[in-house]
């Protein structure tokens, strides 16, 4: 039952993130059609209001937790052995986190903190 109970979780996960992700995508492409930033300053000063930093960060946390949900399940469902599957886990686990730590020091950065 509680094997059950994991996987409804990680799908209601999965799909708030895509439609988070979705979401922030649309807003994204238009902002950029309706008033193009015209170099790296602009975009600075468009991370430097609070609300957009915070939508940037909950999108590179959302991207690599939807990443997440979606690979180990591949993994899970594919790779048998246990050794290879904890390895594979882990090296995609550390990848996921050394990109969103990256992603969150660049959008720190961005916005001036």
């Amino acid at each position: 039952m509680s094997r059950q109970a994991s996987g409804l979780k990680a799908w209601a996960v999965q799909r708030l993130t895509a439609v988070y992700l979705g979401g922030f995508f649309i807003y994204l492409i238009a902002t950029v059609l309706i008033n193009p930033p015209a170099d790296v300053h602009v975009w600075r000063a468009q991370l430097g209001d609070g609300v957009a930093a915070v939508a940037w960060l909950l999108f590179v946390l959302s991207l690599c937790w939807h990443a997440w949900i979606g690979i180990r399940d591949v993994v899970l469902d594919y790779v048998h052995p246990p050794v290879w599957r904890l390895g594979v886990l882990i090296a995609f686990g550390g990848g996921l986190v050394g990109c969103a730590l990256w992603g969150l020091k660049i959008i720190l950065l961005a916005a001036g903190g």
